[in-house]
């Protein structure tokens, strides 16, 4: 169950990755975090009135608030990193974030065996390569390496903090909507911080309504990748889910692949294919 949910998490990832990386080429790249969380938190408002999720309120909820400020932070981070470049080198930068629920759960005293530790060693190699470092070319700013591991850091940190944020289904709802609610308000401070420094909020001809269903798509996608991350950590090796659940990268890269025809670097190839040997060995360790 454990596998089953986490690799459900980077499928979930990665396509919201990919969605939100199509948008911000039609939209700045806050206002797809707003708009997209904003959609996400009205969905989950209605599912937690629907089964009576409020009854589930309780001190567990401060993890899903501190994940909602630590997530939007991470993005602009991430966003800014990218917008540095050189993507090569951001990108896999940002998968390092694994590394600190893996931490927790070693703290915790989770032990994995030899076939296991394989696993989490292949695979998170192969997550790198498939990321497709920039072994030469570019100079890489100081500050976007900074920024990238910034933004690791906090993905990390929301890893580990919604895996502790609920115990019950209905709780993990209410969780997941209070950090939406959180993600939106500090999104939407930030939005308003970058409008007021001369920073457009729309492109000229105003907001595309054609792109909602994609702009929500991206944000449902996101807060169904959390609950089942939450889940795959609630049933199993928090170490092992961490770095299932962190193969997202390998399928942006495929998505973009398969619909934007972008051509896969050989190293990028070769990256996907450790990952998934990496996913048979914890899969079956």
């Amino acid at each position: 169950m454990t596998a089953f949910f986490a690799l459900a998490t980077s499928l979930l990832w990665g396509l919201a990755d990919f969605g939100g990386g199509v948008l911000t080429r039609r939209l700045p790249a806050l206002t797809v975090v707003v708009v997209s969380q904003a959609v996400a938190a009205v969905v989950l408002g209605a599912i937690v009135v629907a089964t009576g999720g409020w009854s589930e309120a309780g001190p567990r909820l401060w993890f899903a608030f501190a994940a909602g400020l630590v997530g939007p932070v991470a993005l602009i981070c991430f966003y800014k990193a990218l917008a540095l470049g050189p993507m090569g080198v951001v990108s896999p930068l940002g998968t390092l974030g694994v590394a600190v629920p893996v931490g927790v759960g070693l703290f915790l005293g989770e032990r994995p065996g030899l076939v296991q530790a394989a696993g989490i060693a292949v695979a998170v190699t192969g997550v790198v390569l498939a990321g497709g470092p920039q072994l030469r070319g570019a100079p890489v700013q100081r500050r976007a390496i900074v920024l990238s591991l910034v933004a690791a850091l906090g993905f990390g940190t929301v890893f580990a903090l919604i895996a502790e944020a609920s115990a019950t289904v209905t709780g993990l709802f209410l969780a997941l909507f209070v950090q939406r609610v959180v993600n939106v308000g500090v999104g939407g401070a930030a939005l308003y911080v970058s409008v007021r420094r001369g920073a457009p909020a729309l492109p000229d001809t105003g907001f595309p309504w054609r792109s909602l269903p994609a702009l929500a798509f991206v944000g449902l996608a996101d807060v169904a990748a959390n609950g089942t991350y939450a889940v795959a950590a609630q049933h199993g090796p928090v170490t092992v889910a961490a770095v299932l659940a962190s193969l997202y990268p390998v399928v942006t890269a495929l998505a973009a692949r398969g619909f934007l025809r972008e051509r896969l670097r050989s190293l990028q190839a070769m990256g996907a294919g450790l990952a998934l040997v990496g996913t048979v060995l914890l899969a079956t360790g």
